[in-house]
């Protein structure tokens, strides 16, 4: 009884798991179905109009976690010279 148990409640977590993470792929726009500005006809490569907004977010979050990444790697070598 208690592995079903074990059994049922791993299988909720799975679940709740993938619609979270679906749900954040599509809202940066990474899942497998087109979005409204990818089945444009002639629109281009390069971000333009709503799909630049999470693009940038995208890259202004990964420059804020470089930068923070390297202020933390700092201050552990400036901690090891004391």
């Amino acid at each position: 009884m208690r592995g079903a148990f074990s059994l049922i409640g791993l299988l909720v977590v799975v679940a709740v798991v993938g619609l979270v993470a679906k749900k954040q792929l599509q809202a940066v726009g990474l899942s497998g179905s087109p979005g409204p500005a990818s089945t444009a006809v002639g629109s281009e490569a390069s971000p333009t109009g709503a799909a630049a907004a999470p693009r940038q977010r995208v890259e202004q979050v990964s420059g804020d976690v470089q930068r923070a990444l390297q202020a933390g790697a700092a201050a552990r070598a400036s901690d090891a010279e004391r």
